[in-house]
């Protein structure tokens, strides 16, 4: 059975940083390898829940105000239209297709430094709301797919408010106490198994509504907790990135 994972996937910048990209490496060198990828993206809400191109086709550049050299990233993993038959028929709801839609930022960033190769089928599936315990439910149905050599992941961010992030101070300031808390109890619900109190994080998490004033970056953790069948979670990468905490966990 493949591990399930949920990741922080950074912003296009992510390559520029050592640290962080060494640590998507080491990671990656640690799995098993996977037949195919089904990533949820943060960065892709979509309703009904839609699967992206089952070809290969260009990234979707999802970001605006970069220099140039962010829009001319390529990664160009195959297509994986038997994943995309197995997903639309474990889901028990409309699926719909988008064969234009390439990989966006939330999911090629991270793909790029963990399997540079680009080499293992992805297929990217929309989020087709918000609400966490749907989100779950959605999990739960794909689970499956782990026997089949799928790697599941959800990838957005532990914690996400740009608003309060000044840019300008480097990606190793101390992180602000807001984001430091928050990270730290989904540290603690995460190593406890805690599902119900992680479902319920806008009414008891501390921060919340700080840390998450829209809940899209969290949202995918929810279809990884789902497809984990309630295993084990080990945080693989820790530590904060411009106040944002990076923590990314395992399920096996």
């Amino acid at each position: 059975m493949m591990p399930v994972l949920y990741l922080g996937h950074g912003a296009p910048p992510l390559a520029d940083d050592e640290r962080w990209t060494g640590e998507l490496r080491s990671w990656s060198a640690t799995l098993p390898r996977p037949e195919s990828i089904l990533i949820v993206s943060a960065h892709w809400e979509e309703n009904p829940l839609t699967l992206g191109a089952t070809t290969t086709v260009p990234l979707t550049y999802d970001f605006w105000g970069f220099p140039q050299r962010y829009y001319e990233v390529t990664y160009e993993a195959p297509g994986a239209p038997e994943l995309a038959a197995a997903v639309a028929g474990l889901v028990d709801e409309p699926v719909a297709q988008d064969p234009a839609r390439g990989l966006d930022h939330g999911a090629y960033v991270p793909l790029k430094e963990m399997f540079p190769e680009a080499d293992i089928p992805v297929l990217q599936m929309s989020m087709p709301t918000l609400d966490p315990r749907r989100l779950f439910d959605v999990g739960r149905k794909l689970a499956p797919l782990r026997d089949q050599g799928v790697l599941i992941i959800g990838s957005g961010f532990m914690t996400h408010n740009l608003s309060c992030v000044d840019m300008r101070t480097g990606p190793d300031y101390q992180p602000p106490q807001w984001s430091a808390e928050f990270d730290d109890w989904a540290g603690r619900a995460l190593a406890g198994k805690d599902v119900d109190t992680l479902l319920d994080f806008q009414r008891k998490a501390p921060a919340a509504g700080i840390a998450h004033p829209r809940t899209e970056h969290l949202a995918p953790l929810f279809v990884s907790l789902g497809a984990s069948a309630d295993q084990e979670a080990t945080t693989t990468v820790d530590g904060f990135w411009y106040g944002l905490s990076k923590r990314s966990v395992q399920f096996d």
